[in-house]
């Protein structure tokens, strides 16, 4: 016995020492945790610019909050305020561990709450080029991974991770380029059924609010159409005291006006 523990320790010691690359999963959920979960709660103003190959543009004022709890449960809501054809438009996500997270859209131009069906997560989210899964996330289970290399990315040292999907999904595999230091995705590049490119996310800018790095700036590029999703989060405000109250059905129709301001 004291022959095999002698062996086995200096193994069992060299698989903690600092310095040592992580796995590819827990790369993924350091990043899920600074890029979505930040804080305990979030609340921000937010321009979201859609642009055709042609340069045309749609901008989209809307408010986001969004308030963790315990067990990695979280909820999210999105009211838009601007411009008219989506003003009163409000979204609602409800995530629980180890299941497909719930989505409400509510539609005040026909006064409906429409669920979302865990089959549109793919969708695109009203118009633009992020779906409904890339506003409220995907579970980390649902996405096998491995780390392919460590290589520099715009000057920020990244670990890029391979994901493929294990369940339903608009894409067959996904490379991220993840910040070393703070572990926010900076890149993302999509590919479809027959391995080509089809989409790329970008981390455009990234500051500190309320000493958490965030991305204040990102886009959704679909390479195949040239139509780009820019988004610039402002007014970003952490912590801010968010209660369950806020995040219920009933918000759809009657937002928390404390927190949707400048309507």
């Amino acid at each position: 016995m004291k022959t095999q523990l002698t062996f086995f320790w200096p193994l069992l010691f060299a698989a903690s020492l600092p310095g040592q690359a992580p796995t590819a999963d827990e790369i993924a959920g350091k990043s899920q945790q600074a890029f979505s979960y930040a804080g305990q709660d979030m609340v921000a103003r937010v321009v979201m610019t859609l642009v055709t190959a042609r340069g045309e543009q749609r901008v989209r004022d809307l408010t986001l909050l969004r308030r963790n709890a315990d067990a990695g449960r979280q909820k999210y809501f999105l009211y838009f305020h601007s411009p008219a054809d989506v003003r009163g438009t409000a979204f609602l996500v409800g995530k629980e561990p180890g299941r497909d997270a719930d989505r409400w859209l509510f539609i005040p131009a026909i006064n409906l709450v429409q669920r979302i069906a865990a089959r549109d997560a793919e969708s695109s989210f009203v118009g633009s080029d992020f779906s409904y899964e890339d506003v409220s996330g995907r579970p980390l289970p649902a996405d096998s991974r491995k780390l392919l290399r460590e290589e520099s990315l715009n000057g920020r040292a990244c670990y890029v991770v391979e994901s493929v999907p294990k369940t339903r999904a608009s894409f067959t595999r996904k490379l991220a380029w993840i910040d070393r230091a703070n572990f926010l995705p900076l890149k993302e590049e999509y590919f479809d059924a027959q391995q080509a490119l089809f989409r790329v996310f970008t981390a455009d800018e990234v500051r500190d609010a309320d000493g958490l790095p965030t991305v204040t700036r990102r886009t959704m590029k679909n390479v195949k159409s040239g139509h780009r999703t820019e988004v610039v989060f402002k007014q970003v405000k952490y912590n801010a005291g968010l209660g369950e109250d806020v995040f219920t059905e009933r918000a759809l129709r009657r937002p928390p006006a404390p927190w949707i301001s400048g309507d």
